[in-house]
């Protein structure tokens, strides 16, 4: 579907994993959200409102994959 949407420029929105800059209130790190995808791939970032609790689950999500990544970074120094 993502392919599909890339070759045809149908800017369907599918999840997908993407840099954070900010959105979502996460920053330098990728994260499954959803996204549009057109001719020029990831064209936009869609940003639900989430609730409270959707929101600090998130959260808890990107503090664990950061912190799987730090401890990476402990054993293999080529990734920082």
């Amino acid at each position: 579907e993502m392919a599909e949407s890339y070759l045809k420029d149908l800017k369907k929105e599918l999840p997908c994993a993407v840099y954070l800059n900010g959105e979502y209130d996460a920053k330098d790190i990728y994260a499954g959200v959803p996204v549009i995808i057109g001719k020029n791939g990831v064209e936009k970032i869609v940003e639900l409102k989430l609730t409270d609790e959707e929101k600090n689950n998130f959260e808890s999500s990107i503090k664990s994959v950061k912190e799987l990544f730090d401890a990476a970074k402990k054993i293999d120094k080529s990734l920082i």
